[in-house]
């Protein structure tokens, strides 16, 4: 075997907690997936040492929520998604206040803080139809956090309403919401989104949305869906714009990534597995290294995959997923409840630990 003195220098950096850059990374991917998660771990460690007194390297955490789509009405016809309706569909729907209150009832009899509620972007619901919702929930549910809207859903509400984001995340947050999740990432760069979502928020639409809230002090997660019809290059664009939009506005509190499912879409996209899967997650871990915590994504991946995660840069598990519509549309229906999420964690050699959205610890 030939020494390759720069890429020994290039490990050394990512060791020691160093920040790469975009070649460096391409450099980094083709790796054997052991040597690139256990640098991937190296620096989960490095940016955990701290959290929770010095004991974050030990500690694994989950959130017990529930996903509630208060709409499966959408006018954007993305190709990788085999949940949005029209509004002439048979089985098209709008939650009514009754539905979403059992739905939350439930949630906060498992333990339950938190409601990750998003929707299809429907045409025709009024900005006063979503503050009436918001407050509705505020007000029988004041201790459960309402962690809702996607960026893209936002562009949609600016356009629908004429109103500026700014205006209408002032408007909501008085209503009740409280943090926002970063669904509609996708792949952050326009080639591709044109490809599989043209009608939906462009790159810097959904990244001026995200800065926006931050300042406004809203914490939100970010996310990448991949494996369709981007390129290496694309993914890892992605995330050098996630990291400078978390330098400048640090209102990022997790990475999730994952693949894309292509079951009942109209993408037509060889996806990858979980060998990949591992190998971008390891490699978000080392790049993104101004975002504190990285989520596993068992839901499309497997509760065994998810597990292994935990060893390739992942600190969190994610939701129990008491509910989700969405990817399940395209073939995936993996379930989990607190115990099985204990048991994985655990079985890694972990402490697992409740968490609410902003990573405080509730056990």
């Amino acid at each position: 075997m030939i020494y390759d003195a720069a890429l020994d220098q290039l490990l050394q950096k990512i060791w020691d907690g160093g920040r790469i850059e975009p070649v460096e990374a391409l450099r980094l991917h083709p790796l054997p997936l052991a040597e690139l998660g256990a640098l991937a771990d190296r620096r989960r460690c490095l940016a955990k040492a701290q959290d929770y007194d010095g004991k974050g390297n030990q500690i694994v955490t989950y959130i017990v929520d529930r996903n509630v789509n208060y709409t499966n009405v959408c006018n954007v016809y993305c190709k990788f998604c085999a949940f949005y309706r029209t509004e002439k569909d048979a089985d098209a729907y709008v939650i009514t206040h009754d539905e979403i209150t059992k739905k939350i009832e439930e949630t906060v009899a498992l333990g339950g803080t938190q409601i990750l509620m998003q929707g299809g972007h429907h045409p025709k619901l009024s900005f006063q139809w979503y503050l009436d919702l918001l407050g509705h929930i505020k007000s029988k549910f004041p201790d459960v956090n309402i962690h809702g809207f996607s960026p893209s859903e936002f562009i949609h509400f600016q356009e629908v309403f004429a109103q500026p984001v700014e205006e209408i995340i002032r408007e909501f947050v008085k209503a009740g919401l409280g943090s926002i999740p970063g669904g509609g990432g996708e792949i952050l760069v326009d080639r591709v989104r044109k490809k599989i979502a043209p009608l939906k928020a462009m790159s810097d639409e959904w990244l001026g949305v995200m800065d926006t809230a931050h300042r406004l002090g809203l914490a939100s997660t970010a996310t990448m869906m991949f494996g369709h019809v981007e390129t290496l290059e694309d993914r890892i664009e992605h995330l050098d714009r996630v990291r400078r939009q978390q330098d400048s506005s640090r209102g990022f509190t997790a990475f999730i990534a994952w693949t894309f499912q292509p079951d009942n879409t109209k993408l037509k996209a060889p996806t990858v597995g979980s060998h990949e899967y591992l190998r971008m997650q390891a490699l978000s871990r080392i790049y993104l290294d101004n975002v504190p915590n990285i989520q596993s994504s068992w839901v499309t991946q497997g509760l065994e995959i998810g597990q292994v995660a935990l060893k390739y840069g992942a600190n969190d598990l994610g939701s129990i997923m008491i509910e989700e519509n969405v990817v399940s549309q395209a073939g995936t229906t993996f379930k989990m409840d607190v115990a099985d999420m204990r048991r994985l964690i655990g079985d890694c050699g972990y402490e697992a630990k409740q968490r609410d959205n902003w990573y405080h610890l509730l056990n």
